[in-house]
């Protein structure tokens, strides 16, 4: 059985504000745009048209919200992508940052009986291989009650628990300084003259951008 028939490009932009949003924030649309890889005036033509299938709200000056509607067809495109990304780590054991550009192809792809058999085959896992939970079959997501390490505070211990939004590049990056999902994390320190995040993070020292640390998320030992 297929899945809902859209084409690629609405199902990237769905999935994008979605991932963009990390609940029901407003989305800019030059955000939008910017991660798109598109103009403003493309972006915002396929917002309107959207709006009219009833997937995006558009609040002008403001940004955009998915309907109902859209945050459940999003929510079926990553766990399409979701799932695809635990078979290919776990099963294939493509390189951590490699399975998400392969994935982000097979989501268009995969019909609706592939995708299940595919969860049942792995044992319906609960997360991707970036800590990021998996949508259920009805485009359920479970709540998270993480936060960015980029919020948190010097003395704050705790588990990292995600990557969001996952790139490529970033993922590179933590893979190449030894950063996963699971690891311990401390923060010990801001470096002066508002420097990287000073933490440690799997026993091992590490000096954190504010930016690399906002898509970053763990959850405090009190929390």
């Amino acid at each position: 059985m297929k899945h809902d028939s859209f084409n690629e490009s609405t199902e990237m932009y769905l999935k994008t504000v979605s991932e963009l949003a990390n609940g029901d924030s407003l989305v800019p649309i030059s955000a939008l745009a910017e991660r798109m890889g598109v103009s403003t005036v493309s972006a915002t033509e396929m917002v309107h048209r959207l709006c009219d299938q009833g997937l995006l709200d558009h609040m002008p000056y403001r940004g955009v919200l998915l309907t109902v509607e859209g945050r459940r067809r999003a929510c079926l495109v990553i766990r399409r992508h979701r799932l695809w990304e635990r078979f290919l780590s776990d099963r294939l054991q493509l390189p951590w940052p490699r399975v998400h550009d392969v994935a982000c192809q097979l989501e268009h792809v995969t019909e609706d009986d592939a995708t299940e058999a595919l969860a049942v085959y792995l044992g319906h896992p609960a997360t991707c291989p970036h800590g990021n939970p998996i949508p259920g079959p009805r485009g359920e997501l479970a709540p998270t009650c993480d936060t960015p390490l980029s919020d948190w505070a010097p003395g704050d211990c705790g588990t990292i628990t995600r990557v969001h939004p996952e790139s490529t590049l970033l993922l590179d990056y933590l893979a190449s300084r030894q950063i996963f999902p699971g690891q311990a994390v401390a923060f010990t320190e801001i470096a002066p003259f508002n420097g990287p995040l000073m933490m440690e993070i799997g026993g091992q020292p590490q000096a954190l951008g504010r930016e690399v640390a906002a898509h970053i998320y763990g959850k405090r030992h009190d929390a």
